[in-house]
């Protein structure tokens, strides 16, 4: 494409793979990097011989450009980003917190770090600790997000920042990418869309979730606790809203009671294809999202689409 995202990471498409917990491992990064895109593998909450055996599987699987991102709260980040560097992982993307701690140990690893952020004030932070790119992600997005829609934080981080931004958020197709392109973004971050792929190892549940969801049908849960969720309605998110409701009387809210609910809940939707008492995060943009496809028909669906309106 002969833009700084491609020419920074060697690939052919500026498209990332959502990270998703429990969802982006080996066999769906290896599949978006074989397309030419980037593969992301998600390390969520794993201890770090879960993430290597994943690093290393893809390694077998492609000889292209591929990431981890690395949840900073999780207890295993310091193993998994040593990890990373040891492994010779090319990027890796952050959430939940700042990278600072290990910009020295990526740099020196040549390890190309793009964390997702939620503000402008982060995005300035980022540029300054020397970041080489950032994902400003808005709240249309599945899973944990913040309070900016992608259309208004998208120009502001462009505004701020001259390193490259990568949009997500809400981008399912040729249309939110040109939509973004627009805005100042040289890169798309896209997961619910991936979710679907065939080398995707989400439980056929979940997918069909996904394909059948309807505008209305995402809800976000645990604004009460700070760290809020969009997932699709069920009668895990119900439960969900009733007990922030209860909690919200209260003059102390117990959180850890909110909290507690959502403990192993992401799994049974992924794995077990529970779609009642599970979490199926998905995002606002799962009402486009209507059949299952290979990663590479996505990527070539959707670039085809982006060319031809941004002509």
């Amino acid at each position: 494409m002969g833009n700084r995202i491609c020419e920074l990471l060697g690939i052919k498409y500026p498209i990332f793979q959502g990270a998703m917990a429990w969802i982006s491992e080996s066999s769906l990064a290896s599949a978006v990097s074989n397309a030419g895109g980037l593969g992301i593998i998600a390390a969520g909450n794993a201890p770090a011989e879960i993430v290597l055996a994943h690093i290393k599987k893809t390694k077998e699987l492609t000889d292209k450009p591929f990431g981890v991102n690395i949840m900073l709260l999780s207890p295993h980040a310091d193993e998994v980003a040593e990890i990373c560097c040891k492994e010779g992982v090319k990027v890796v993307t952050t959430g939940a917190g700042t990278p600072g701690k290990y910009m020295e140990m990526f740099k020196d690893h040549k390890v190309i770090v793009i964390p997702v952020i939620p503000s402008v004030a982060i995005a300035k932070k980022m540029e300054k600790i020397g970041a080489d790119a950032v994902i400003p992600e808005g709240m249309e997005a599945g899973g944990h997000i913040g309070k900016l829609t992608t259309m208004c934080l998208v120009p502001q981080i462009v505004d701020a920042v001259n390193i490259p931004v990568v949009a997500a958020g809400g981008i399912a197709d040729g249309r939110g990418m040109a939509a973004v392109h627009m805005l100042g973004a040289e890169g798309f971050q896209i997961g619910t869309r991936f979710l679907v792929a065939k080398e995707c190892i989400a439980h056929d549940n979940y997918k069909k979730a996904v394909i059948k969801a309807k505008d209305i049908d995402s809800v976000i849960t645990g604004q009460i606790t700070g760290h809020p969720v969009r997932s699709l309605r069920n009668k895990m998110t119900n439960r969900f809203l009733e007990v922030e409701k209860e909690e919200a009387k209260k003059d102390v809210p117990d959180i850890h009671r909110i909290e507690e609910l959502g403990v192993g809940a992401l799994r049974k939707a992924v794995v077990d294809g529970d779609m009642d008492g599970g979490t199926v995060m998905a995002g606002q943009i799962a009402a486009l999202v209507n059949k299952e496809q290979a990663a590479e028909e996505i990527i070539q669906e959707i670039w085809g689409e982006y060319k031809e309106l941004v002509k």
